[in-house]
């Protein structure tokens, strides 16, 4: 059963995606060049990153999934071959895809292809059309567990297969980001900005606090302490036993945008999650430490979405997140001691002392979080180091001198 349950985590830089690996992730999600929905919010990778990306991955044993999913007009159709193209030569597992260009052009290439969840799949007829192409459905995000259940109890009985011959696997958002449009499709961005949402390049118009005013008299409404296009990100892992019931297979991790560190500790919470679920070692205790854990990366708080049945949204009441920690960048790495296990940086602003809780950020190194215990200057011991000086640390893992350290804190510091 384990095998089945697939955590799905974001990447938006080569930083993010160590730290899915690092965080227990079965796959992982990425953007290549501007035809992905995240073509503006994330970094994306390039076609020459492929290579690369692939060679990761199976040294890793983890998928590849390429985003592929924006509206896609005729001057797109030569970058989404050669997109598709050097997927195939570089061995990457599959693309998510939309629009019906990139979907039959892989298809007849070979390259699996995943539906997107801007298809918009809110029915099991839907589901047996595309099976036609597709090995792996996600869903419309606003459909309850009720109906997600629905379609995988369809599939099962009327053996809905694509095309690898295996019964279609459904996929659902387990976490991160909601929108106010439908599976993501909005035009206020468009409309406001000349910037198409549902061409990669939102502006999140939503995510901003309104007035509303009365054309008559002029009087103004302010909406009273809520960002009423702007709901509160999703959170699955305190019902993670309805999702699994639901039949769904790979639960998808929102977060393409995010640092590395939210990357990390969202993936290893379902991590556990899911396997605590499935060794039927699931508690209250450790779901608190969980619910815990993603507070202190980004969120605008947390809902159910519609999974449970409800009809409105619950809408953040703050702009940015409501992360109960933040990260301030200290300096870089200088290099790395392996007989010893000692890392040296250099501080190029704050300070730091013994007892407080850094991050080490690269793209080799991934995440590596840890609390200072020992600090050396010149081979001595000192409590605290200030800015301009070079230092060492005890550290079990490599660093790099493309290495970035940070310090944690507290959000309201």
């Amino acid at each position: 059963m384990k095998d089945k349950i697939e955590v799905m985590a974001p990447a938006g830089s080569f930083e993010a995606f160590m730290a899915a690996i690092q965080g227990g992730a079965d796959s992982i999600y990425f953007g290549v060049d501007q035809l992905n929905m995240r073509a503006r919010a994330a970094n994306n990778f390039l076609l020459e990153d492929l290579p690369e990306i692939g060679r990761i991955a199976r040294e890793h044993n983890v998928k590849t999934y390429v985003t592929l999913n924006t509206i896609l007009y005729d001057h797109d159709i030569s970058i989404m071959k050669r997109i598709i193209d050097s997927i195939k030569e570089n061995g990457l597992t599959a693309i998510i895809a939309a629009d019906h260009a990139a979907i039959q052009y892989a298809f007849t290439k070979g390259v699996e292809v995943h539906l997107s969840t801007q298809v918009n799949v809110t029915n099991l007829e839907t589901v047996k059309f595309y099976a036609m192409f597709s090995d792996v459905i996600v869903l419309s995000r606003e459909l309850s567990l009720k109906q997600i259940k629905d379609i995988t109890d369809g599939i099962k009985r009327e053996n809905v297969r694509g095309p690898k011959g295996e019964l279609v696997r459904i996929e659902i958002f387990a976490h991160g980001a909601l929108c106010m449009a439908v599976s993501g499709k909005c035009y206020l961005s468009l409309h406001t900005a000349n910037s198409s949402a549902n061409r990669g390049a939102c502006q999140q118009n939503c995510r901003r606090t309104y007035k509303v005013i009365d054309l008559e008299d002029g009087h103004e409404l302010e909406i009273d302490n809520e960002y009423i296009m702007s709901p509160k990100d999703l959170c699955t892992i305190n019902f993670l036993d309805e999702v699994i019931a639901s039949g769904v297979t790979v639960l998808k991790l929102e977060g393409r945008g995010r640092a590395p560190e939210y990357v990390k500790t969202v993936t290893k919470c379902y991590r556990e999650a899911v396997d605590a679920y499935l060794d039927d070692t699931f508690t209250d205790e450790k779901l608190q430490d969980w619910m815990n854990r993603l507070e202190t990366v980004y969120n605008r708080g947390f809902w159910s979405g519609y999974y449970l049945g409800q009809k409105l949204g619950e809408w953040t009441n703050k702009h940015g997140s409501s992360a109960t920690t933040r990260k301030i960048f200290l300096g870089k790495g200088v290099r790395y001691f392996p007989k010893v296990k000692v890392a040296e940086f250099i501080l190029e602003t704050h300070k730091l002392k013994i007892g407080d809780e850094i991050l080490i950020i690269g793209p080799t190194t991934g995440v590596v979080e840890t609390t200072i215990t020992e600090i050396r200057v010149d081979d001595k011991q000192v409590d605290e180091v200030g800015k301009g000086i070079s230092f060492s640390i005890p550290l079990e893992e490599t660093i790099r001198s493309s290495d970035k350290i940070y310090k944690v804190v507290p959000a309201n510091d």
